[in-house]
């Protein structure tokens, strides 16, 4: 029976230490954690990993508290081996425990033709291939760019080796992305973009196009909570989430770009739309064509505008409380009571 992984991570937990010693050598035991600079073996001291189940948690979990990265042995696997390939993480680990090869299913599923390039049907089957992205290079990616709150982030995703052809005349490479599903107002799947990123730098990737869409994206759009009277639009993942960060509860939405801002769909229940713009001609011109939309459906309007480039930018450069104060400052005393997060 082809092992799960949930059973290779317990089967580890139950061999802590010995993993820790093996993975992350450059660390120690002190009482029942193993300390060492962080997943990747770097001395140190900020990363803890449990050793022993507890009434606190169980052995094998881990915690790096200067970063906030978080997971379980298979992780230590992959990041301490530079792994991408989650296949190759589970070999490494049957090595490890001396495990023999998973055997073959007793019958063969019958193989999916394959889906039509860039079409909605291959945009699904990417997002149901990827994986969630706590504990993964999305998560150091977006901490990168200040982005450290994921509540309603269920629409984003990992995949650690994605296709990636500059055009058609270059070979196929394959870099680690962030997949983020398109979705329509029913929920369904019709779109997906992809983020490819570089593992050493928690950046985007060196290429020509580090970010493509696919499918069907016409008033879709990258969904953040579930929309209601109140939601943001806005155009890019990173500007959007930038925003959640002092709005964690509002619902938003990333249109990926300034045309697909403006031909956005309304939920029936909204009745106050905030559009989240970049200080650009392009985000000029989905500000007014989307305030045109609004108000002729009786949807109320209301601009939120960056000090600098976009919100992105004025988190990474002026900080969080100062893009709390802007939010604060251009959204409604109602909203702001219902929707912002305040500093502690």
């Amino acid at each position: 029976m082809t092992q799960n992984p949930h059973d290779l991570a317990r089967r580890l937990a139950d061999r802590a230490e010995t993993v820790c010693r093996h993975y992350l050598s450059s660390g120690r035991r002190e009482g029942g954690f193993w300390l060492v600079g962080d997943v990747r073996n770097t001395p140190g001291r900020s990363m803890y990993v449990r050793l022993k189940d507890t009434p606190k948690g169980p052995a094998g979990k881990w915690t790096d508290a200067a970063t906030g990265e978080h997971g379980d042995l298979l992780d230590v696997i992959r990041e301490s081996c530079g792994l991408l390939d989650f296949k190759d993480v589970t070999d490494e680990a049957r090595t490890f425990l001396s495990m023999p090869p998973p055997e073959p299913e007793s019958h063969q599923q019958p193989r999916q033709s394959p889906a039509p390039h860039g079409s909605p049907e291959a945009a699904r089957r990417l997002v149901h291939m990827s994986q969630p992205i706590y504990g993964t290079l999305v998560q150091a990616y977006l901490r990168e760019r200040g982005i450290t709150d994921l509540r309603g982030t269920g629409s984003l995703h990992f995949h650690p080796r994605c296709y990636y052809r500059p055009d058609e005349q270059s070979p196929t490479e394959t870099w680690p992305a962030m997949i983020a599903a398109v979705t329509d107002l029913d929920g369904k799947i019709t779109g997906a973009h992809r983020t490819w990123l570089d593992p050493r730098r928690r950046d985007k990737a060196p290429i020509d196009t580090p970010r493509r869409a696919m499918g069907d994206l016409l008033g879709n759009a990258v969904h953040f909570g579930l929309g209601g009277e109140v939601m943001a639009a806005g155009e890019g993942i990173e500007t959007v989430l930038s925003l959640r960060q002092v709005l964690p509860e509002m619902p938003m939405l990333a249109a990926l770009s300034a045309a697909h801002l403006a031909a956005i769909l309304f939920p029936d229940t909204l009745r106050r739309l905030y559009i989240v713009r970049d200080n650009d001609p392009a985000g000029d011109g989905a500000r007014d064509s989307l305030i045109e939309r609004a108000n002729a459906v009786g949807i109320e309007a209301i601009v939120i505008s960056p000090e600098l480039g976009d919100f992105n930018e004025d988190l990474r450069t002026l900080g969080l409380d100062a893009l709390r104060m802007e939010a604060r400052l251009q959204v409604a005393p109602q909203d702001v009571a219902r929707f912002m997060a305040f500093a502690a």
